[in-house]
């Protein structure tokens, strides 16, 4: 059976975005009348049909909003998803929450069921395991909305929300080095991330400040509870251990912390310790910890609201944005 010719097709044979080409299809005013003849003349010859199918869904409003979340265990998503559902409340959109469990096949998974479900827009913060974004290339091309948060993905027609990890990492590692810390180690998130390399030049940078030389050893790709357990077994033991630690999140701090405790270490006398969320955790915690607060939940209405102007306005070609939410350090006592 021949494979029905898809707005797609037109597009690559013609070196243009498929928005291009369905613009021009509907003689839209924006889109030269060269292209839009270039356009028409090669659907008749490749025969294309328009999917009605298709069309009637578009037409037609799910109200719903596809939510990709890695993993809800964190206190950081649980309070962008908060924030997600305030705004969509407030519009009338339902939210569909998925997790992929920072599985890159499991997103891919899900991806497609809420392309099939045909929502109306998607929030999303891709997987550790994600290199090859296709899947999410695909809903962009099927004319549904995607708005990236936390993890920034660059060559995607898609707006970023993000914290500015960069300053939150400096004002971290700026305060364990103000607070007597010679050595300060990093426990650190994949450097594929954009936000990894980001608090990662913002220790580099912390540490020249001080004029202290950047020392690759003391950065640790580390990023859960369980690994923070198992790393600090190793590094809490050392001659030159560090005296303190900078964690990427709040679970891996409260790992070093648990550690220190087993090895006699005493927090903060022996050793200060920063995490990167501002989590519940953080204050129920002996002793309480400082950490970089993400403001999740601002982040997350600012995300919705982003989508909620995509949808309505149905433009198919714009230019991405970005927006970055300030983080605020907060001071307690594992430092």
């Amino acid at each position: 059976m021949k494979r029905q010719v898809t707005i797609k097709d037109i597009a690559e044979k013609l070196g243009i975005s498929p928005s291009t080409v369905s613009r021009s299809l509907k003689d839209h005013p924006d889109i030269s009348i060269k292209t839009r003849n270039a356009v028409k003349e090669l659907a008749k010859l490749l025969g294309y049909k328009p999917n009605l199918i298709a069309l009637n869904l578009k037409n037609s409003r799910t109200n719903t909003i596809g939510l990709i979340v890695p993993e809800v265990e964190h206190h950081f998503f649980s309070t962008i998803i908060n924030g997600i559902e305030e705004v969509a409340y407030q519009y009338n959109y339902n939210v569909l929450v998925v997790q992929s469990n920072e599985s890159y096949m499991r997103e891919v998974l899900i991806s497609q069921t809420l392309l099939g479900n045909r929502v109306d827009g998607m929030l999303v913060s891709f997987s550790k395991e994600t290199k090859d974004f296709s899947h999410f290339k695909q809903i962009i091309d099927n004319e549904i909305p995607i708005v990236f948060y936390d993890r920034a993905i660059d060559n995607l027609q898609a707006d970023v929300v993000v914290v500015d990890d960069y300053t939150g990492a400096y004002d971290a590692v700026n305060h364990l080095l103000n607070s007597g810390c010679k050595r300060v180690a990093f426990y650190s998130a994949p450097q594929h991330l954009i936000l990894g390399k980001d608090r990662l030049q913002g220790y580099i940078d912390a540490l020249e400040h001080h004029g202290i030389k950047y020392d690759k050893n003391l950065v640790y790709s580390c990023d859960t509870f369980e690994s923070a357990i198992k790393i600090s077994n190793s590094v809490l033991k050392k001659i030159d251990r560090p005296d303190g630690i900078f964690a990427v999140n709040d679970l891996t701090a409260l790992g070093v912390m648990k550690t220190a405790r087993k090895l006699g270490i005493r927090i903060p006398e022996d050793l200060k310790i920063v995490g990167f969320e501002n989590s519940r955790n953080a204050t129920i915690s002996e002793p309480e910890l400082t950490s970089i607060d993400q403001f999740g939940y601002m982040l997350g209405k600012k995300a919705m609201t982003i989508l909620l102007e995509r949808i309505k306005n149905e433009s198919l070609e714009y230019e991405p944005s970005k927006h970055v939410i300030k983080t605020k350090l907060i001071v307690r006592g594992s430092s």
